[in-house]
């Protein structure tokens, strides 16, 4: 006999778009692509693009729709991820979700005053440090942008900082292209040679093109320098909806999804078969404040819209979930961190940072990561959805308890225990006289207290010493030459 809806289980999840919305997405990024084009400040890339079939006007590039549809036939539908020991990490593709720190920031809210301050190279190791121990904390961006040492050559010592404090996956910020080159140099001595590195891959670049549709030198070169090399890259041009997109959500997707098009064309012309994400980041400009609101919806709804038009090209996205607007660990903080971590989850976005950003991005915080680490395993749970088979539907187990029993002895509720709930770790769901005798701690205090203790006493398994040293050299290396050509250059 043939049963149907035996079942497993299906995720929850949730969708923004219909089919003919995300057709009709999908032919105006194509058209603006073809018609209104870019600028391309990059002589190299213009004389490529120009062989390709391109049409140039000074800077400006007008790419024809078969050549953006070959280049999508050549990328990459998903690639892995490894840790640093060349071990798997984690698959980017389909609907699988992963979760990173926040990054870039020039504050950090120190992990043991709770002060904020200028960021150092020791915040983004402290960061990296934190994010280790997290069980829900996938890869791993250095938080912040280090304010103590020069900023042509701050990713040079945030890389070697972040590497030598977790074993997780990493993306990092070139903040030039030779910077690029180095920070590649030092993962591939990690990896254990470069061709090592390149089949099992523990490093993402993040490059960012202007929005909206302005693709400068450096950008491009750092492009050519991950697609030389075959590592994965991820586009992040931000598009403010009233300030560098249009006001209308349907726009800035429509310009996102032309924009990572331009880049991946890119690409794939310099290297045909480099993995690069279909991405973006929907900025929200607070028309009262001029600041980016990192908290609002609108922010998660179209990055949520985004990612649905990317997987119809069956290709990986980008998200931003886990942030506040908040300067402490408050109400809002919560508030704004769950909502944009769930919506993002349930919408199958698959590389969402951010969990760690404070006061409208300019901070990062340990403590908000820490609180982000137990929304995620929140909602991780609920994404996850209900088994449905013959074990759970429980049956024999109903029979045997009958009416007026309970099933707290019962060998099916020890199987299924842990598979069931969720272990809460930071939630207080004591009595009161327990919480009372407690002194009465509210989320901040015992976050605080798990991030003071995971800074004093967690450990990554280290470098060995002669990887440390040549680190050192490339890093010592790799500054004398950037900044001898920014000198140079003027």
């Amino acid at each position: 006999m043939i049963q149907t809806s035996r079942t497993r289980n299906r995720s929850v999840e949730m969708r923004v778009l219909s089919d003919d919305q995300i057709w009709e997405i999908r032919q105006a990024a194509f058209e603006v692509i073809e018609k209104s084009g870019f600028k391309c400040i990059h002589e190299g890339a213009r004389q490529m693009l120009a062989k390709a079939g391109a049409v140039i006007a000074d800077e400006r590039v007008k790419i024809p729709r078969y050549i953006v549809e070959g280049c999508l036939a050549t990328v990459p539908k998903g690639w892995t991820m490894y840790d640093r020991f060349g071990n798997r990490a984690m698959e980017v593709e389909g609907r699988k979700s992963h979760y990173s720190t926040s990054t870039a920031s020039p504050n950090t809210k120190d992990a043991l005053s709770g002060e904020y301050h200028e960021t150092r190279v020791r915040d983004i190791a402290i960061g990296a440090r934190v994010a280790d121990a997290q069980p829900n904390i996938d890869f791993v961006m250095p938080m912040g942008s280090a304010q103590d040492v020069n900023g042509w050559v701050a990713d040079l010592y945030e890389f070697e900082a972040v590497v030598s404090e977790t074993t997780k996956p990493m993306i990092f910020i070139g903040y030039t292209p030779t910077g690029c080159e180095y920070v590649f140099e030092m993962a591939a001595v990690v990896a254990g040679g470069m061709d090592r590195l390149r089949e099992r891959p523990f490093v993402m670049l993040y490059p960012e093109a202007i929005s909206p549709f302005v693709f400068p030198r450096e950008v491009v070169d750092r492009i050519f320098v991950t697609a030389d090399r075959g590592l994965p890259q991820v586009p992040g041009a931000t598009a403010q909806p009233g300030a560098t997109s249009p006001m209308t959500l349907a726009g800035t997707v429509v310009q996102i999804t032309a924009e990572s098009l331009i880049h991946i064309t890119l690409a794939q012309l310099r290297k045909p078969g480099c993995p690069v994400s279909m991405s973006g980041n929907v900025g929200i400009l607070d028309m009262a404040t001029a600041l980016m609101a990192f908290g609002a919806p609108e922010g998660s709804l179209g990055l949520a819209a985004q990612a649905e038009v990317a997987q119809s090209f069956g290709l990986p996205t980008w998200g931003l979930g886990g942030a506040t607007d908040a300067k402490r660990l408050d109400a809002q903080a919560g508030i704004e961190s769950t909502f944009s971590i769930f919506s993002q989850a349930l919408a199958g976005l698959n590389l969402i940072h951010d969990v760690g950003y404070m006061a409208s991005g300019m901070a990062c915080s340990c403590e908000q990561l820490v609180m982000g680490n137990e929304i995620i395993g929140m909602t991780k749970r609920f994404v996850e959805g209900i088994t449905v088979d013959a074990d759970t539907l429980a049956r024999d187990v109903i029979d045997a308890v009958g009416p007026g029993g309970n099933f707290l002895a019962e060998e099916h509720t020890v199987k299924h225990l842990r598979k069931e709930l969720w272990p809460a770790r930071l939630f207080n769901r004591q009595l009161i006289a327990a919480w009372q005798d407690a002194g009465k701690p509210v989320m901040e205090d015992r976050v605080r207290d798990e991030v003071r203790a995971l800074v004093e006493n967690h450990q990554a398994k280290p470098l060995d010493g002669k990887v440390l040293d040549e680190l050192k050299r490339l890093q010592q290396e790799g500054e004398k030459e950037i900044l001898a050509r920014i000198e140079k250059e003027g």
